[in-house]
């Protein structure tokens, strides 16, 4: 194996074992997560009720995006601080609020795209709604809301992941040439193996 291949396979495992923190730091956001919007619904109105009609439309906001938004900036912030001292270790090389700006930024992106997908998993008319004969909120383990903001967290998860690579700790490529932008890398050894 030449030293190009081998710098491709060496990136390819670090990228990997990025995933694999990214994905343990998202496991406890979801956790976080997840405890978050049982404590809200179990104290706030009923979920389904409408906080805001939206114009003649059938849709309305409802009490389970508020719930939704806040267990997502609660994990959001959780998940912010482990990546930058975990996952990327970025902590030593940029500010606090110079990396959070993006990572809520990009987070906010995943939301909004989640909010949508609630809204199609829970609207009783929506084609891919979750059936409530089987989620029928009679118990934790068959509430909708629950099962809905699991398969958003899912779905959303790996744009998350990639956007968050590449621009929120992007500092830490700059700071640590091992972590340095792939194609500069591949570049400097293939002109290594012409010396």
């Amino acid at each position: 194996m030449g030293p190009r291949a081998g710098a491709l396979l060496q990136r390819h495992r670090r990228n990997l074992g990025l995933l694999a923190r990214f994905g343990i730091v998202g496991a406890s956001g979801v956790v976080v997560n997840m405890l978050t919007l049982v404590l809200l619904r179990r104290m706030g109105p009923h979920f389904d009720d409408a906080v805001v009609g939206l114009g003649a439309t059938d849709f309305n906001l409802r009490w389970y995006h508020v719930y939704s938004t806040i267990a997502f900036l609660v994990a959001n912030l959780s998940n912010f601080q482990l990546n930058r001292t975990w996952t990327f270790h970025s902590s030593g090389h940029s500010r606090w609020w110079r990396e959070y700006w993006p990572f809520l930024v990009v987070g906010l992106g995943g939301q909004a795209i989640g909010l949508a997908l609630l809204t199609l998993l829970m609207h009783p008319h929506s084609p891919i709604s979750l059936p409530t004969d089987v989620f029928d909120d009679s118990s934790g383990l068959r509430n909708r809301l629950y099962w809905s903001q699991l398969i958003v967290i899912g779905l959303v998860t790996p744009l998350s992941f990639v956007l968050n690579k590449i621009w929120t700790f992007a500092a830490v490529r700059g700071g640590h040439p091992e972590l340095a932008d792939p194609l500069r890398e591949e570049d400097a050894l293939a002109g290594s193996d012409v010396t």
